[in-house]
């Protein structure tokens, strides 16, 4: 007879993350042995802790969310990595899918090439925020109340310890309070909004609610470059930056803010800034500070 396993895998965006401690903690206080990146793995331990990990769990969680297909496009990008490994591997996949999230929307529908198109087959479950007690219920009593068929493969003692040391820091965070659910919520109605007046009410309604809410103050400084009001994405940038000084997107768009506005200095101050964030920097932001270190040798005042 086949075995019901309570070993879990989180895979999540971090912008996602209260959802995600959400879920760890709901999951673990009804007995689920859960890995959850609650610090962040280092890049280089990613092989051996994260990829390790997935094999050694019987169940796939991955958070979908309006916002976490985003970077799937980008080589090397992990929730990817994470996906592939789990499909590679046969878990029990649950798609976890938050509000405003539809396969069949044409932006996450770009976002699922390759063997990541095969995720929208399996059965997924819905999550609202004023149900998310019931759909956890759902979740733990059928979606991983599963015979398994799947093997499963040790972890190394590496991954082991990772894990080890990841629960602990989760297991001793604060609940999560429905407040920071709520921001979470508003920021991803201003992720799928279009209209750039739109995006801007539902990110500053989430910095309301969540003062250091970093990737809000982020995302509502492209909105109000998107809008023309540079003076204002200055200053949300600035917020982001002040709230996550590793933000290396944060210092390339506060970059482009200052080129835009023929402030090549403080540009190119910028954009290297983001080039250090980012070991292997995008092309376009190394183009884009070639570019101003040209004008600034040249003598020219705007681009």
């Amino acid at each position: 007879m086949d075995r019901i396993e309570k070993t879990v895998f989180l895979s999540y965006r971090r912008t996602n993350f209260p959802w995600a401690l959400s879920i760890f903690q709901n999951l673990t206080q009804h007995g689920f042995d859960v890995f959850f990146d609650f610090n962040g793995i280092a890049s280089g331990d990613f092989e051996q802790v994260i990829l390790g990990n997935i094999t050694s769990c019987a169940h796939f969680l991955v958070l979908l969310t309006p916002s976490a297909l985003e970077r799937c496009l980008e080589p090397g990008d992990w929730l990817r990595r994470e996906v592939e490994t789990a499909l590679t591997n046969r878990r029990n996949i649950v798609p976890l899918m938050f509000e405003g999230f539809n396969f069949g929307s044409p932006g996450i529908a770009n976002q699922l090439t390759g063997s990541l198109s095969a995720l929208k087959n399996y059965n997924g479950l819905e999550v609202p925020q004023a149900y998310f007690n019931e759909a956890m219920e759902r979740l733990r009593t059928r979606h991983l109340n599963v015979p398994l068929i799947a093997v499963l493969h040790p972890a190394s003692f590496i991954a082991q310890g990772a894990a080890v040391e990841q629960k602990a820091a989760a297991n001793a965070a604060p609940q999560v309070q429905k407040q920071e659910l709520t921001a979470q919520q508003w920021f991803e109605l201003g992720f799928a909004a279009t209209d750039p007046v739109e995006k801007i009410r539902n990110y500053s309604e989430a910095i309301r609610l969540k003062p250091d809410y970093a990737n809000a103050y982020h995302n509502r400084g492209n909105a109000r470059y998107d809008k023309g009001d540079l003076g204002g994405a200055l200053r949300d940038f600035n917020g982001a930056i002040e709230l996550n000084p590793d933000n290396a997107d944060a210092f390339h768009n506060r970059g482009v803010v200052h080129y835009t506005k023929g402030e090549l200095q403080d540009a190119l101050r910028d954009y290297t800034k983001a080039i250090q964030l980012k070991l292997t920097a995008p092309l376009h932001i190394s183009t884009r500070a070639s570019r101003v270190r040209r004008a600034i040798v040249s003598g020219e005042s705007s681009m």
